[in-house]
């Protein structure tokens, strides 16, 4: 019995990863993932911003290593060209789409603090990637609401990755879902966060956890009713929520 209680004790132990978002229960599995499919397959770039970024306070913001790979995969087999990202940090998930997209594509990238933005700068320029990115600093919705506003805008996008501030996500449905193409993909990051959605409204959380989770989960009700798109909501990282435009 205490064999069994030190197994599960160890199953359930905390990841070592610096800035992970796994929700698998076991960080040895977890571990098994990232070096035996995701670290020896990274982009030498993606290991580098990697790397920079652990040493950043905020690197719990980044994009887990695994979800940068299925990003950049997905961005390949959907032949995504002209993309969107709303929350850049120090660019991660960024590089992994500038990586995926052919030389010509394009990604315009939204952040509140290019200060982020220019940690990985240096290493998307050393990568040949930079000229794809067109990165606005300050919010994103005064911008998609001018975009919005020019018919000519509509339906123009492959790919809109949204990993920002949660309690605008309902917000940025309503205008991306303009944007982006009959047949295009919007992915939602941090739709399960940190595993809150499913607990108790009176669990034990950190309160930015707290705080957001309402908004997380408005945003999970929305999605599922809207007719205008199919899901599929992957626990991959935090938890992310392809959303397929069909009308």
């Amino acid at each position: 019995m205490a064999e069994n209680g030190a197994a599960q004790e160890n199953q359930v132990s905390k990841h070592q990863e610096v800035g992970h978002k796994s929700l698998l229960q076991s960080d040895a599995l977890y571990q098994y993932i990232l070096e035996t499919s995701v670290y020896p397959r990274e982009p030498e770039p993606m290991k580098e911003l990697r790397e920079v970024t652990a040493k950043h306070p905020w690197n719990l913001m980044t994009t887990s290593a695994d979800e940068g790979q299925f990003l950049n995969m997905l961005l390949k087999l959907i032949n995504a060209k002209n993309t969107m990202e709303i929350g850049v940090y120090t660019g991660y998930s960024l590089l992994a789409t500038a990586l995926a997209i052919p030389d010509d594509g394009k990604i315009l990238a939204m952040d509140i603090n290019r200060e982020n933005y220019e940690i990985g700068l240096p290493i998307i320029e050393k990568a040949g990637v930079s000229h794809k990115i067109d990165f606005r600093e300050g919010p994103a919705l005064p911008v998609l609401d001018q975009m919005v506003e020019d018919k000519k805008n509509h339906g123009t996008y492959d790919f809109i990755f949204v990993d920002a501030d949660k309690d605008n996500y309902i917000n940025y449905h309503k205008r991306i879902i303009e944007l982006v193409k009959v047949g295009g993909l919007i992915g939602y990051d941090n739709t399960l966060w940190n595993g809150s959605v499913a607990a108790p409204a009176d669990a034990p959380m950190r309160k930015y956890v707290r705080y957001y989770r309402d908004f997380v989960l408005e945003l999970n009700k929305a999605l599922a009713v809207d007719p205008r798109i199919e899901i599929c909501m992957l626990p991959v990282g935090d938890g992310i929520t392809l959303c397929r435009r069909i009308s």
